[in-house]
């Protein structure tokens, strides 16, 4: 499922960002550009309220913003991989640098969840996570999701 919906456009390895707000309009910039989104304000503001009850990061210098929304009709991602590790309230209190963000239609639960569960199991490995963060180009970045 993870290969469906991700492709070299929507992979970005050394992004320059100070802050989540950063990120995430970067993140929203990919995954607008594929046409897909219908509504980006409202994309914006699903995420906005999404991230006031969740908090993105997860652990091991991961986040994961992410909604569901009437701003698109299919599961979308995107993957962003900064430079340097920005606080995101972590729920292991570390720094996160590796941002997937998924957008999903309200009544689209099951793919939704599948598609977070398959990331999580990738980048549970350290050593995954490690080439992530070495990845050079968007090619080198896609290339080890699939080889994960």
């Amino acid at each position: 499922m993870l290969f469906d919906v991700l492709n070299e456009s929507l992979v970005e390895p050394g992004y320059r960002a100070d802050s989540l707000e950063e990120v995430v309009e970067e993140l929203l910039r990919l995954l607008d550009a594929t046409g897909k989104v219908l509504d980006l304000e409202l994309a914006r503001r699903d995420l906005r309220e999404n991230q006031q009850h969740l908090t993105a990061g997860m652990q091991h210098g991961i986040a994961i913003p992410h909604a569901k929304t009437a701003a698109v009709k299919e599961l979308l991602a995107a993957v962003v991989v900064t430079e340097r590790p920005l606080d995101c309230q972590s729920v292991d209190g570390s720094l996160s640098q590796i941002f997937i963000m998924t957008l999903s239609p309200h009544e689209m639960t099951g793919p939704h969840i599948r598609f977070l569960s398959e990331i999580g199991r990738l980048l549970k490995h350290r050593r995954v996570r490690r080439k992530l963060l070495e990845a050079r180009d968007s090619g080198e970045l896609l290339a080890v999701l699939q080889r994960a």
